[in-house]
């Protein structure tokens, strides 16, 4: 059976979402990948055992252009992290939203069975924070 292995994201600042995603959801960080005549730095984020990793890129080659919260463009809509409980997503979502990041929705409890909130990272992307 496939599964997903991981998801790749730019970013405009490769440390300060290495910084964000180990401090807030405890991911940790593999070494960092350096491909210097492309411009290209990158580090894999592990969470827990087996589940799928995150890869976060930056490239000196593209401008970054964030999307404003407002507006979904056609591709990625979002992705999840489960924190396992009602009350560690409750407690993300305010220390995130007291941080100064932008929540979105939530928490709640969604028609489809979810309890989930919806926040921006540093650079835009949509996270779904569920139980």
């Amino acid at each position: 059976m496939a599964r997903i292995a991981h998801i790749a994201l730019w970013t405009a600042d490769l440390e300060r979402a290495k910084a964000f995603y180990c401090q807030y959801f405890g991911a940790v960080a593999g070494t960092r990948y350096e491909n210097a005549p492309k411009g290209f730095h990158s580090y894999f984020l592990r969470f827990a055992e087996g589940a799928t990793q995150l890869e976060i890129m930056h490239t000196t080659q593209l401008a970054f252009q964030p999307c404003p919260p407002n507006h979904q463009p056609f591709g990625l809509a979002h992705f999840a992290i489960g924190v396992g409980t009602v009350s560690a997503v409750e407690a993300l979502t305010a220390r995130l939203k007291a941080d100064g990041f932008t929540v979105l929705d939530g928490a709640r409890r969604t028609g489809d069975g979810y309890y989930e909130s919806v926040v921006l990272d540093p650079d835009g992307n949509r996270i779904e924070i569920t139980e």
